[in-house]
């Protein structure tokens, strides 16, 4: 889940106020609540989900610096042209901002001044603001997710609970679910663990 959000100058210092800050560092009841402040606050937000098997055929298929920090620069720039803002920070997924950044401004559409920076998410409150709203994004579409599915915990792979359901899934199903990475390390791990002998 990829997410932006557009404010004026006087709107930092309203999400300021707020509270808002990097979404790891606040309870999911907390970002709930600041959801709809931000919405509220801020001239547009926008967000936009990555399809596991788009993501599995960039990771299996492009060449080294073209995989998973290309694609959400890729992404990146899609929510930017639809805020329409003039200048944008984001968090730089990248070990290289730099490389980053131009990944992003050559995918966009219109002009706008991009940085992009480490903490970026913990340091300014626009994009502390955008990751709580892909966050509360991101854990509304594993809900939905989990309805069809059943409980398989956080989705995340330290997460004891969802790699107790994916054994599961592996030992009784032919094929891997439609709604997980299948170019996810941990499936490996896990396939690996499951054909080791006892």
């Amino acid at each position: 889940m990829i997410a932006g959000v557009s404010v004026r100058e006087d709107g930092l210092d309203a999400l300021k106020r707020l509270g808002v800050k990097d979404s790891k560092l606040l309870s999911a009841r907390r970002r709930e609540g600041l959801y709809p402040e931000i919405k509220e606050l801020c001239e547009s937000v926008w967000s936009v989900q990555i399809a596991p098997d788009e993501i599995d055929r960039v990771v299996r298929a492009a060449r080294k610096y073209r995989r998973l920090n290309y694609l959400e620069a890729v992404y990146m720039a899609k929510v930017i042209d639809r805020l329409r803002a003039d200048e944008v920070m984001v968090d730089a997924s990248d070990t290289i901002p730099e490389r980053f950044r131009t990944n992003i401004v050559d995918h966009l559409h219109r002009r706008c001044e991009v940085s992009a920076r480490h903490k970026a998410d913990r340091d300014f409150p626009a994009v502390s603001a955008a990751s709580i709203i892909a966050k509360v994004e991101r854990d509304a579409a594993v809900s939905d997710l989990r309805q069809s599915y059943g409980d398989f915990g956080s989705g995340y792979p330290s997460d004891p609970k969802t790699r107790g359901f994916f054994i599961d899934w592996l030992r009784n199903e032919d094929s891997l679910p439609k709604f997980v990475r299948k170019s996810w390390k941990t499936w490996q791990v896990l396939q690996q663990q499951l054909l080791a002998p006892l």
